[in-house]
């Protein structure tokens, strides 16, 4: 059987060469759909595209408009933006999962051994010419807590354990993961959070886990601890950690995600010294791990047998 493919992302041309160059049997790309700078699509009939391979938050945009396909392909790991209940969710929905253990590890770690071994002072030494050999932490024996306990977590974890680091970790049930030396339930946040020096969420959106770093958690941080959100904005609420980051100079908060993303240019914390924050970059989506992904579960799909990753809308992830 045929089927006919609508790539929807901002990197069709990319997209479309690497399917080129894979020649999956009985896929037809449809080329008459383009994506702009703001993200708005322009193009002619895709009505009878059967599968999609889309950023998220394009296809949301679509699927008001056209029948939706049988099954879409994210390019992304996040799919909220496909979760409101004002959008149809009669398709099979696919993430992209598994791939991004490694950049999330180069981006903890890389701030995590700046901040500990104090890179800055030695790079101002440096620029006043001065020798000064001073003290600074080590991660050995330092507590880390991670929010979630899926295949990013435990990279994070695992690269923890070759730092000396003692890896907690927290899931709605509490069942036993590998890497971790111990695994407990979200809701004994309030008990885990006072013992961890470093935190990090790579937690979904979900409305269980909307803001479940509020203010009365937030307060309960070590007075130097470090908090990564690397999950999803909607984890944190905003102003408790500004309040909390206010009141504790020496906690460290490094951002990448938000509720309102591009972040206010106005916020009060692209200024304060101890908030890092980035564009949403910790671990972007590569075509070609993208394509891979894609390309095993379009086998899959053309032998009707159960794809990866497969969405619970009912999770949201």
């Amino acid at each position: 059987m045929a089927h006919k493919l609508l790539l929807l992302t901002r990197e069709n041309d990319r997209y479309r060469q690497l399917l080129t160059t894979l020649c999956l049997p009985n896929l037809e790309i449809v080329d008459d759909l383009m994506v702009d700078d703001s993200d708005h699509y322009t193009g002619g009939n895709i009505s009878d595209t059967d599968i999609w391979l889309a950023e998220p938050h394009l296809a949301a945009s679509l699927l008001p408009h056209v029948p939706a396909p049988n099954w879409l392909q994210s390019t992304f790991a996040g799919v909220d933006a496909l979760m409101h209940l004002s959008l149809p969710h009669d398709y099979l929905l696919t993430n992209i999962r598994g791939v991004f253990g490694p950049l999330m590890s180069e981006y903890v770690f890389g701030y995590l051994l700046s901040h500990y071994r104090h890179h800055n002072v030695y790079t101002q030494q440096q620029q006043q010419q001065r020798w000064l050999a001073g003290s600074y932490g080590t991660l050995q024996g330092a507590q880390l807590l991670i929010l979630g306990t899926g295949s990013i977590a435990q990279h994070l974890a695992k690269t923890a354990h070759h730092f000396g680091m003692t890896v907690s970790g927290l899931n709605r049930k509490g069942g036993h993961v590998s890497e971790f030396d111990s695994i407990d339930t979200m809701d004994k946040l309030a008990d885990y959070l006072p013992l961890a020096d470093v935190i990090v969420s790579v937690l979904p959106s979900t409305p269980q886990t909307k803001h479940i770093l509020n203010a009365a958690n937030l307060t309960l941080l070590k007075a130097d601890a470090m908090l990564f959100n690397i999950g999803r904005g909607s984890t944190i609420e905003l102003e408790a950690l500004q309040a909390e980051l206010t009141l504790q100079p020496q906690r460290q908060a490094i951002l990448d995600v938000f509720e309102q993303e591009p972040f206010p240019a106005d916020h009060p914390l692209w200024h304060y010294d101890n908030v890092t924050i980035t564009p949403h970059i910790a671990a972007p989506s590569f075509p070609e791990q993208v394509i891979q992904v894609f390309s095993h579960n379009y086998q899959l799909w053309q032998q009707s047998k159960p794809l990866q990753y497969v969405v619970d809308v009912n999770q949201g992830y």
